[in-house]
């Protein structure tokens, strides 16, 4: 990514993350579809789920993007050795953070529930869920730590083909689980959580013996498998903020969700299948990101700050103008799409709600997300975590609850009262913050301020040294 042209480059690393990140997606969309089957109920149950288990999973992002940043920059440097380094120090962090999270969440398991506003039989099929779904957490991290770290080098197709496999095995076995296809027990909602959990044990194993035997650019060396102190901190101190980034939009997730509840089974469950049809944005513009935080990376690394921007710049324009397609897609056929998944006709008008209010502002929920991938790439993970803040608890939380709840209170003297819109409320209160919040993302990095990257480098040699 240090020199050529920059989009056959960016294109070459991207479209790797983007069939991941679409079988990612359709590794999602398949567990939603069979669950479908069991019925609304526990189609609710997964969509109040799934943000929840990513509040515990999102913890990775800080790992992953402290990965990334320092594997990037130390082989744009030309130093893979510390690159190799820094891989055996982020494995053993992983597990250790892995297993602390794991145990928390089996423990405090009813308590979170309860808290979500899960009841009845919906409470039932989410505990069965995530009950298994903790279990997979630190094979989960693994895997994504795994993918990090040959990003940081540039290598993004092995762990596609790798996501492929594992796409595969969950999708192969969730209708036998799920429904009992054959000799296998009818598990419904569980069943799709043992599904997922089986695609990713054999995935964390595949990859870390991908990483010992090391033909992929870094190098995973037992001889390094003893904490390296200095190393351990610049990776606490990169990665935390990503990970309170990532807690910051699980939380926000599971807040939104626990705010769609309020309304019932039915939007609930429309909420769920929409955020599997929006999540065609983040799947593109997720991966775009990510080429972007390594191609950022691996240009500070070699002193090429304005060829990291135009990366930058480039990566944003192009994803927008794909999700702008995207979106005019599901604004024009949100009925179809919705029966992709459940028959269910009340659902499936509450879902059309969601996407033509959604819809149209997909390419901002895009647009920040690789401008963030650019921050990340450079280190400055704090901003993109402050970016994600206002996105999600300025503009998002307090705009949904003026929005789509009736309530009045007084402040100062100045009456205030909440728009009462209902459910709507809550999806134009996404397409504010979308739009509001991409403009910020783009006038903070156009302040350059993230340019001196957060490795130390050599100086270089000049002529009479």
């Amino acid at each position: 990514m240090t020199t050529g042209a920059i989009t056959p480059k960016l294109v070459s690393l991207a479209w790797p993350l983007v069939a991941g990140n679409l079988l990612q997606t359709f590794y999602n969309l398949a567990d939603m579809f069979w669950v479908g089957r069991v019925g609304p109920e526990a189609v609710a149950a997964v969509s109040l789920m799934f943000p929840t288990a990513w509040m515990f999973v999102s913890v990775a992002m800080g790992l992953t993007a402290a990965s990334v940043a320092l594997v990037s920059q130390h082989v744009g440097a030309g130093d893979d050795r510390k690159a190799d380094n820094v891989v055996a120090q982020i494995t053993m962090l992983t597990v250790a953070v892995a297993l602390v999270l794991s145990a928390f969440g089996f423990v405090f398991r009813h308590p979170l529930l309860s808290l979500i506003g899960a009841q009845g039989q919906v409470y039932a099929y989410s505990l069965q869920y995530i009950e298994v779904l903790f279990v997979s957490i630190p094979f989960t991290f693994l895997f994504f730590v795994f993918r990090a770290v040959l990003r940081g080098a540039g290598d993004t197709r092995t762990a596609m083909w790798l996501m492929l496999l594992s796409a595969g095995v969950n999708v192969v076995v969730d209708p036998f689980l799920i429904l009992g296809y054959g000799p296998f027990p009818e598990w419904g909602v569980r069943g799709a959580a043992i599904a997922t959990l089986i695609s990713r044990v054999i995935a964390a194993i595949i990859g870390l013996a991908i990483l010992v035997k090391g033909d992929w650019g870094v190098r995973l060396r037992l001889e390094d498998l003893r904490p390296d102190w200095p190393v351990m901190k610049k990776l606490v101190d990169v990665g935390y903020p990503g990970t309170v980034d990532g807690l910051a939009r699980s939380f926000a997730a599971v807040a939104m969700a626990a705010l769609v509840a309020r309304f019932g089974p039915i939007p609930t469950a429309a909420y769920g299948v929409g955020l599997r049809l929006m999540s065609v944005s983040w799947t593109v513009s997720g991966a775009v990101g990510q080429a972007t935080a390594t191609g950022v990376g691996q240009n500070l690394g070699a002193d090429t700050p304005d060829r990291a921007a135009e990366v930058t710049w480039t990566a944003t324009r192009g994803t927008m103008a794909v999700l702008f397609g995207a979106g005019a897609l599901m604004y024009v056929f949100p009925a179809g799409a919705m029966r992709i998944f459940i028959d269910d006709p009340e659902v499936v008008a509450a879902g059309v709600n969601f996407l033509r209010i959604i819809a149209p502002f997909l390419a901002f929920f895009g647009g920040l997300m690789v401008v963030q991938g650019g921050f990340r790439g450079a280190g400055d993970t704090r901003t993109a975590m402050v970016l994600s803040f206002l996105s999600r608890w300025i503009l998002r939380i307090p705009a949904a609850l003026v929005l789509a709840y009736s309530w009045s209170v007084s402040l100062f003297g100045v009456p205030l009262a909440g728009l009462a819109w209902g459910v709507d409320g809550l999806w134009w209160a996404w397409s504010f913050s979308a739009v509001a919040s991409f403009v910020v993302g783009v006038a903070w990095f156009s302040l350059g301020r993230w340019r001196e990257g957060v490795v130390e480098k050599e100086p270089k040699a000049t002529p009479g040294d």
